[in-house]
């Protein structure tokens, strides 16, 4: 399997795993279709499609299969069938953001900061538990631009715009009352009496705390545009990891939002493993675990196994 993932992906690679995309899209949802789920569904489908293109983009698997399928069954796993709007918009301005932050040339970057606030005025309306977004773009920033105070304006004049245009389109419309939704900072954390199923993702967990050990620990030998790139995905991988931790609950879709930059994490860790059988071994335990998870959201494993 890890031999026939290793090998170096074409121009016809990206096509036929967004078929396979399209295809788990339908299954789930060919009994359940409306106007709303038709759109939501599209969304999500393009938002999650563009994610493909982004291992390109960011580079650190020398395009090669395995974080492409690694990717695909991620989504499969991870997809319900019917994914809220707001994520479905998340998904896709995520992978919109992405594109634009992972672009070499500055000066597309430094003009595209009044979109990248644009699109995070968006994901927050429809998504509020996504305001860690705000402080990684604003992060990025800091640590990447020469001109941060102009970028930063641009950033939030972006924000600002869709945001009046947003309140007088809610005024217009007489919706006046303020929505505490909007604001989801007033949250107290508390342990769950049960984490089940999302305990069946822990040899991944494992995996990708191993993985991001072992890049700390060999960080002498990595060039500096690995070092940067690799930053860059943890720092996402952060901020969507406090929306994750602060908003889930039993809401395991939220975990879509890291199914690019953990694909990206094991693909790179399982291709540097020093012996074939630990890739290949590697590689079948994400698969199996992520097929064992998708089982236990349909059915109580644990209820299962201690009444066999």
């Amino acid at each position: 399997m890890f031999r026939l993932l290793s090998k170096e992906s074409n121009i016809f690679s990206i096509p036929v795993y967004m078929a396979f995309l399209l295809l788990i899209t339908l299954l789930f949802n060919i009994l359940n279709f409306s106007a709303l789920e038709l759109i939501s569904e599209s969304v999500t489908f393009i938002g999650i499609a563009l994610g493909y293109f982004l291992f390109n983009k960011i580079n650190l698997n020398q395009q090669i299969h395995l974080p492409l399928f690694l990717y695909t069954f991620f989504v499969f796993a991870l997809y319900p069938g019917n994914l809220d709007i707001g994520l479905s918009v998340a998904l896709l301005s995520n992978s919109f953001l992405l594109l634009i932050l992972t672009n070499t040339e500055d000066r597309v970057r430094k003009n595209a900061f009044v979109l990248v606030g644009v699109l995070l005025a968006i994901n927050y309306f429809f998504l509020p538990t996504t305001w860690p977004l705000l402080l990684f773009v604003i992060i990025h920033i800091i640590a990447t631009s020469a001109q941060i105070s102009l970028n930063l304006f641009r950033l939030f004049l972006g924000f600002f715009l869709i945001s009046i245009s947003y309140l007088s389109i809610m005024f217009s419309m007489d919706f006046i009352s303020i929505n505490m939704d909007y604001f989801p900072f007033d949250y107290s954390f508390s342990l769950r009496e049960s984490y089940y199923p999302f305990t069946l993702l822990s040899p991944i967990l494992l995996m990708l705390i191993l993985a991001i050990a072992s890049h700390f620990i060999h960080i002498n030998e990595k060039s500096l545009v690995n070092k940067y790139k690799y930053s860059f995905v943890l720092t996402f991988s952060v901020a969507q990891s406090v929306s994750i931790v602060l908003y889930m609950n039993q809401q395991y879709e939220y975990l879509l939002l890291l199914a690019l930059p953990a694909s990206i994490i094991l693909g790179r860790y399982l291709r540097y493993f020093p012996q074939y059988w630990m890739r290949e071994l590697g590689v079948w335990c994400v698969i199996l675990t992520l097929i064992i998870f998708k089982i236990g959201t349909f059915f109580n494993l644990k209820q299962l196994i201690f009444n066999f």
